[in-house]
């Protein structure tokens, strides 16, 4: 059997672009790192925004650094409770879908797409996939045993790169299914 991989929940957040940063924030504003995040020059921020949709607001923390596009990483529920939609997809696949309004204290965004719930997904490096015998965009299992909750997260997608530490992310709708608090350990079932 190969060793069991790391499950991460990956709470709601938002991934700003330099443009977005510095309507919210200020010109010239740099983002404060919080702490860092598992995978390598990833990190949480000091900074929050407050999302505004149809149905109400919420406040989610910037992961940090910039990217080239702003893209809001929302649970299902959270999508509900907002009244948008958030169409699964991978990180980055946000052409079609949803907007929604990010409130800063500098200023307000009108995002006209890029509103997600994260497809599930395990980052790996190349000696990783070899290892678990994998390849990049394969579609995979995980199976996580935790205390009367036990399950297999189906339609997990494989994202490989020499840039990224092995991690399953799940958000946490799905880890509410589970019962994971935090994190777990789940062995790949292809």
């Amino acid at each position: 059997m190969k060793e069991k991989i790391l499950v991460e929940v990956s709470a709601r957040h938002i991934h700003l672009s330099a443009a977005d940063l510095a309507a919210l924030f200020g010109e010239g504003h740099q983002l404060t790192v919080k702490k860092e995040l598992s995978q390598p020059g990833q990190y949480a921020c000091e900074e929050k925004v407050t999302l505004r949709g149809p149905k109400g607001e919420m406040k989610l923390s910037v992961l940090g650094p910039t990217r080239k596009e702003t893209q809001v990483e929302l649970s299902l529920t959270d999508a509900r409770t907002l009244g948008v939609k958030a169409a699964v997809r991978e990180s980055g696949d946000i052409d079609g879908t949803a907007g929604i309004t990010l409130v800063g204290p500098c200023g307000e965004v009108v995002l006209e797409k890029g509103v997600i719930a994260a497809k599930r997904h395990i980052h790996m490096t190349k000696k990783d996939a070899e290892y678990y015998g994998v390849e990049n965009g394969q579609i995979v299992g995980v199976k996580v045993e935790t205390d009367g909750r036990s399950l297999v997260f189906g339609d997990t997608v494989v994202r490989v790169s020499d840039s990224y530490a092995l991690a399953m992310h799940i958000d946490t709708d799905e880890s509410n299914a589970a019962g994971i608090a935090g994190s777990a350990q789940g062995e790949l079932v292809l």
